[in-house]
Formats: C-alpha cells, sequence, structure tokens
C-alpha cells in the first residue's frame, strides 16, 4: 500500500525548499510536470518501511527543474520559482494537504527574506571587493619582485660578462684591477640586495630571513669592509675570484625568481639554480677567507677600525682580533646556510618526483 510522508515547506522570493521526512530514501523519483511535484520513493517514513509519494499543485508556476538531496533522515528538495515572488501559500488549493506543515527551522516572513537578500548581497558585495583588493596586491607584489629580480639579473650578468671578456682579453693582468672596473655595479647590487631581507621579514616571499640575512650581511661585510675601506685590497687577485663566484651563483638564481613570479618553469634553469651552489656556495666562502686573512695583518697595522679602550688602560682593541672571530662565524654562518639550501634542493626535487609518480 502507497503511503503518504510529512513533508515540510518553506521558501524565499526565488526557491521553494521542501523537507521529506523519510528516512534511507531508496528508489528516490522525483519530477515537475506543468507546476506539479510528484514524488516516489522506498524508505522508512511514520509507517514504517514503505512505498511513500505524494503530489503537489503549486500556487504559481515553477521551472521543471527540480534538485534533491538525500540523507540518512530526509530527502531535500529544492525547486526554483517561475517569476521572483512571495506567495501566500504553497498550492493551488486553499486548503493544505494534511501531510504538509511549515519548515520552521527554514521559515521566514517575507520582510526577513529580503533582509536576508541584502545580507547575501552585502556579503557578495564585501568578498568581490577583498578578491579585487587581494588581486590589486598580488598584481603590485608579482611586479615589484619581477622589476627587482629583473635588475638584479642585468646587474650581476653585467659583472658576469664583464669580468669573462676582460679575463679573455687581458689574461692574468684583469685580476688585478677588478675592483676599480667592476665595483661600481656590485656595491649596486649588494646594497639593493638588502630588500631581500625586508621581503622575508614582512612576509612578501617565503623564506627563511636568517639565510638570508647571513648572506646579505656576510657579503656586504666583505665588500664594504674588506675591500672598500682598505686600498691595499683594491689590486687583490681574490678580488676577481670572490665577485666572479658571486655573480655565478646570482645569473641563475635571479631569472629563477623571475619565472616564478607568473609561475613558470624552465627546468634546465631550476636544475641549475638548485644545484650550481653546491659547488659556487663553499669556494666563495672559501675565497671570502681568503680576503679576510690577507686583510687582517693590514688592519693591525693602520689600526683602522680599533676600539679604543679607557685611558686608565691605555691600549686599544685591534680590528683585526675581530676578524680573527669573523672567520669562525663565516664558516658556522656556510654551515646555516648550506643546511638551508640542500632543504629547499631536497624538497624541491622531491615534491616534482612525487608529482610525476
Amino acid at each position: 500500500m502507497t503511503l503518504t510522508p510529512l513533508v515540510y515547506w518553506a521558501q524565499r522570493h526565488e526557491e521553494i525548499y521542501l523537507r521529506v521526512e523519510l528516512t534511507d530514501a531508496q528508489n528516490i523519483d522525483v519530477h515537475v510536470q506543468e507546476s506539479v511535484l510528484q514524488f516516489r520513493a522506498r524508505g522508512h517514513g511514520a509507517k514504517g518501511q514503505n512505498e511513500y509519494e505524494f503530489r503537489l499543485e503549486f500556487l504559481s508556476p515553477v521551472k521543471p527543474e527540480v534538485s534533491h538531496k538525500s540523507t540518512q533522515r530526509q530527502v531535500n528538495i529544492t525547486v526554483r520559482k517561475e517569476q521572483r515572488g512571495w506567495w501566500e501559500r504553497l498550492t493551488i488549493q486553499e486548503r493544505k494537504p494534511v501531510f504538509l506543515a511549515p519548515d520552521f527551522d527554514r521559515w521566514l516572513d517575507e520582510s526577513d527574506a529580503e533582509m536576508e537578500i541584502r545580507e547575501k548581497e552585502e556579503k557578495r558585495n564585501k568578498l568581490k571587493a577583498l578578491r579585487q583588493k587581494e588581486e590589486g596586491f598580488v598584481s603590485l607584489k608579482t611586479g615589484f619582485l619581477f622589476v627587482y629580480n629583473l635588475v638584479q639579473f642585468l646587474g650581476f650578468s653585467w659583472i658576469f660578462v664583464n669580468m669573462t671578456v676582460r679575463l679573455f682579453i687581458f689574461g692574468q693582468d684583469s685580476l688585478y684591477d677588478t675592483f676599480h672596473t667592476i665595483s661600481d655595479v656590485m656595491f649596486f647590487c649588494q646594497i639593493l640586495a638588502a630588500v631581500e631581507v625586508l621581503n622575508a621579514a614582512f612576509g612578501v616571499v617565503r623564506t627563511a630571513v636568517v639565510p638570508t640575512l647571513i648572506q646579505v650581511v656576510g657579503r656586504n661585510f666583505i665588500l664594504f669592509i674588506i675591500f672598500g675601506s682598505l686600498e691595499e685590497m683594491h689590486h687583490q687577485p681574490v678580488v676577481f675570484f670572490v665577485f666572479y663566484l658571486w655573480s655565478a651563483i646570482e645569473i641563475f638564481r635571479y631569472p629563477f625568481y623571475m619565472l616564478g613570479c607568473f609561475d613558470t618553469e624552465w627546468k634546465t634553469l631550476t636544475w641549475l639554480r638548485y644545484t650550481i651552489w653546491i659547488p659556487l656556495y663553499p669556494l666563495g666562502v672559501l675565497a671570502e677567507a681568503v680576503a679576510v686573512i690577507q686583510s687582517i695583518p693590514i688592519f693591525y697595522e693602520t689600526k683602522l677600525f680599533s676600539i679604543p679602550l679607557p685611558k686608565a688602560i691605555g691600549t686599544s682593541i685591534s680590528f683585526s682580533y675581530i676578524l680573527h672571530i669573523y672567520l669562525v662565524l663565516m664558516f658556522l654562518g656556510l654551515f646555516i646556510n648550506f643546511r638551508h639550501l640542500y632543504k629547499q634542493r631536497k624538497r624541491r626535487f622531491r615534491t616534482k618526483k612525487r608529482k610525476a609518480n
């Protein structure tokens, strides 16, 4: 025998919601034809496990498309009105069917429904404005990072190409005037590199602050203190090796970041960016250490940057002693940065390997 389930209803200006009290419903058949909804399913209702069905002729025309979703406890049906409006009742018959009742969990008066629409519209507008703001910020950030990496790439490329050409033309003689021919551009690039520390600190890019700070401060210490403040160091061949190794790393790192601004990747460049540092980074630190060692006797003799002590002691601390401590810190920084770069490489290629599988 076919039975009628309990049906609860609510409306909005554009939709009708029906909730059919039927547990574990199966073989659900719901369709709308000429504004008449017919429902049939088998499940556990008020009369136990049986076939249940009902028929509703709506007050006004509705669209034939109907959607339904079955849960363990009920069947939820959504019907869209043909024209937007508020109905005084659900069915064309003034007397509602005995199996039909208001769904007070979803019930709203017309004014409340209008308020709900306004709230949804306001929420959509806020989300849209927030999304546009975020897109604008992302576009600004992307443009800023691209320009920064482009400038650095051009600067270090000029250094690398200039030094390479001079080496081929002048041979060994080019090692002794590197500082005078290259230092201005290197000063510019290394001062600008301070932006990378700020980017990491303020979350503009996702990278650790400490390794970035170690690299930028370490390079600037060598460039400004060891090379820049001592004229005796300007003609040392070690300047060539330090500048050449720095630029050899950066001409692969910055174009990799430039492509990353637009979620683009060149596999060869990616491999070089995460691999070339393995031989070049330790060699660069070794060249820096040689430069520091060469500068120690010069600082000792000239007493440049010596730290004065009170007259009672009557002496000062030579800056050369600080450089001995700095040598130890250099190799500690090498360990920290090497570990950081190795983790980056391992994470990058492990992710690629997983995607390939």
